[in-house]
């Protein structure tokens, strides 16, 4: 690992499937932030990469992986598998534990469109014992089943032009019983291509996961 805690490429073995990730754990850091990606994404999404980026200039460690083979990747049905990838989660969640460089830090989640709801239903797992999630214009009505049982502070960020997403959104903050809170970006899109509102997602989720994880 490298002294600067510049993210290194690694191998996740898990019992089902070797999957590449890229980990990234600076000097002196707490809490380690893993990011579960959106349907048809990988750990090159640049959107993922300018938040982990951000989170580092904070002093948390980053894990940015692919969930899925790129076998399994090439069929639609397994990028909505929901409990696929939520098992995926916290299998790599289990790896990253056991491992001397990064074990003993505190864990957050970090999800973007689906991979947010794979988040929330990792968290509730006992397993995985989660400090913190946040949700970047997340699908989190595919974890409406498990929304009474999330414990981990939650924080959904949403553009204010994404509408359905929004709306479900604000359902599933008003449902959550942990400590939670909803940010809006107006004006911003699904993507939050517009000037500075990929900026704000960062510096919230790094104010959120600094508090949380720490």
């Amino acid at each position: 690992m490298p002294a600067d805690g510049s993210p290194t490429v690694t191998d996740i073995e898990l019992p089902d499937a070797t999957l590449e990730g890229e980990l990234a754990v600076p000097e002196g850091s707490n809490g380690l932030v893993v990011f579960a990606h959106g349907s048809g994404s990988s750990r090159h999404s640049p959107r993922n990469n300018f938040v982990a980026e951000r989170l580092r200039e904070r002093g948390l460690g980053t894990l940015l992986f692919d969930l899925l083979t790129e076998r399994e990747d090439r069929d639609r049905e397994t990028r909505f598998d929901i409990p696929l990838l939520t098992d995926r989660l916290v299998a790599t969640t289990e790896w990253l534990r056991e491992r001397p460089e990064s074990g003993g830090r505190t864990v957050g989640y970090f999800g973007a469109s689906t991979g947010a709801a794979a988040a929330l239903r990792g968290a509730v797992r006992p397993e995985t014992e989660i400090g913190a999630v946040v949700s970047r214009g997340g699908r989190v009505d595919l974890a409406a089943e498990v929304v009474d049982d999330v414990r981990a502070p939650t924080l959904l960020i949403v553009g204010g032009e994404d509408e359905s997403v929004l709306q479900v959104n604000r359902e599933v903050h008003d449902a959550l019983a942990c400590e939670r809170d909803l940010r809006i970006v107006e004006g911003a899109g699904h993507l939050f291509e517009g000037e500075g509102e990929l900026e704000a997602v960062a510096d919230r989720a790094a104010d959120w996961f600094a508090t949380h994880l720490e």
